[in-house]
Order: C-alpha cells, then sequence, then structure tokens
C-alpha cells in the first residue's frame, strides 16, 4: 500500500489543502486546525450547520494564515496574545482571539456574530483518555490528530450508492470526492474495502501511528465541498451498510507515535 493524498485544514470546518508531503507533529499534521471559529459564547461554529465556511480558504503565511472567500477582500490573520476560553466538544481549552478584522471577516461570512481564534499552544488539549494515552494531545481537530480513509473504501461506497439510487429510481450518480469526507491521510491498494477497520497499528513512511478507533461520521459528509449543497447521501447508504452502536463509519482516527516528515507515495505498512 501507500499514502495517495495528504491533506491539511488551517482553519477547522473550512475548505483544505492538499500537499505532497507534510510535519507529523505529536498532535497531527503541522498547522492543521489551530484556528477555529467561535460565537459569542465560545462555542465552535462548523460547517454541519454553516456550509457556507466550506467557501473559506486558510493559506499559511509564515507564522499567520491569509483567509479567502467569496465575500470580502483577503485578510492576513494576525493572532493576539490574549487568552480566552472557548468549549471544543465540551472540553474547555485556552486559545488566543485573532481580534476584531478576523471576528468581522468571519461574522460576514457566516452571516452571524462569529470569532477567530488560534490554539497557540497545542499540548493543551487532551486525546480522549478512553482511547488515548495520559500523555497524547490533539490540536482543535474533532477529537484525534490525524484521520485515514482508503479508496478501496470509498470505490465500495460509491457501488452502495448507485445500487441504492437503482433501487429508489433516482439518477446515478457520480462518485464521491474523498474531500468529503476530510482525511489527513488517505491510503491507495489496500487488499479490500475497510480493511482500515481490523488495523491497530501501521507506519506511513518512517512514522508510526496507533489506530485508535473508527471514525463515526456526521451530517457535513453530506455537504458536496464543491457547491456547499447539502444532500442525503453518503449517510443515507452508510446507514443501510456501515451502521453500529447508533452511529455510521468511514475511516479510523490515528495518533503519531513519533514525530516525522510523511510524503505522498510513502510505503504504508500495516504492523
Amino acid at each position: 500500500m501507500r499514502l495517495g493524498s495528504i491533506f491539511f485544514y488551517p482553519v477547522k470546518s473550512t475548505s483544505g489543502h492538499e500537499v505532497a508531503e507534510a510535519e507529523v507533529e505529536p498532535w497531527g499534521l503541522a498547522g492543521d486546525r489551530r484556528y477555529i471559529v467561535v460565537d459569542e459564547r465560545g462555542e465552535p461554529l462548523t460547517a454541519r450547520e454553516h456550509p457556507i465556511m466550506l467557501a473559506c480558504a486558510a493559506r499559511p503565511t509564515g507564522g499567520t494564515i491569509e483567509l479567502t472567500g467569496p465575500h470580502a477582500d483577503p485578510l492576513l490573520v494576525t493572532p493576539g496574545t490574549s487568552l480566552v476560553e472557548i468549549s471544543v466538544w465540551g472540553t474547555p481549552v485556552e486559545v488566543t482571539d485573532c481580534g476584531e478584522d478576523a471576528a468581522k471577516w468571519v461574522s460576514a461570512l457566516i452571516g452571524r456574530p462569529a470569532r477567530l481564534a488560534w490554539l497557540d499552544d497545542p499540548t493543551r488539549r487532551p486525546v480522549d483518555p478512553a482511547y488515548g494515552r495520559p500523555d497524547d494531545r490533539v490540536s482543535l481537530a474533532d477529537g484525534y490528530p490525524l484521520l485515514l480513509t482508503s479508496t478501496a473504501s470509498l470505490a465500495q461506497l460509491d457501488d452502495w450508492i448507485a445500487e441504492t439510487a437503482a433501487e429508489r429510481g433516482e439518477e446515478l450518480p457520480g462518485p464521491l470526492r474523498m474531500r468529503r469526507f476530510r482525511p489527513s491521510v488517505v491510503v491507495e491498494g489496500a487488499d479490500e474495502p475497510f480493511a482500515e477497520d481490523r488495523w491497530r497499528r501501521l507506519r506511513i513512511g518512517a512514522v508510526e501511528f496507533r489506530v485508535v478507533k473508527g471514525c463515526d461520521r456526521c451530517v457535513l459528509t453530506t455537504v458536496d465541498p464543491a457547491t456547499y449543497v447539502k444532500g442525503k447521501e453518503p449517510i443515507r447508504t452508510l446507514s443501510r451498510h456501515r451502521k453500529w452502536d447508533g452511529k455510521v463509519w468511514f475511516g479510523v482516527n490515528l495518533i503519531p507515535d513519533g514525530t516525522g516528515v510523511i510524503r505522498q507515495g510513502d510505503q504504508v505498512t500495516v504492523l
């Protein structure tokens, strides 16, 4: 197997970037989800409820980012230094506010009061102790440092979606883009679909990872990343074929057991 694609997302729940290589840090890929958009109470605002956030791209520029979107001129963000507390899925995390200009920019994009914050110290947020070790850390990703998906699993899901459409007399859809699932790394050449369900450890290039749990999927996967329009798939079909414990599953979560650079084309070895 080989590493086919690498993605990172500078601002949580906005558009990501495909890159040829990335530095693996203990809390995820370098620069991945260190920024977050929150409401006036410090709760995350995401593309689940505000799909237009996927129209925002953040380009790293030295120690900061430049925001681009369809609603305003690009904005170079300058993170502040004063700490504020937000909540990331119930866990309090201290971050730094990015100031009034950034707040106005993201508020105009979403259409409601919002602020942009930066996780200046990624060692602050622990991984769920049910799946991680006491010293495991994660940036502002939903729960774990990296998400892995495989092209074999997506091909099977596309076949299932086509079968569902045919049964219902619907127009046959085109294949889903992997970007819809917002992975960090995409594996090519797996022996069979969903083989990753059984993996417990793997090596990508020279970096080893623990596979700590499957990834339960939410309504964000139903948003087309090109049009920002919600549909029924893939949740409808995953519910038929990949539903247990009251959730639907696609991909697996990884925690690094080391650091280093991973590159497209690297060998992926199950340990």
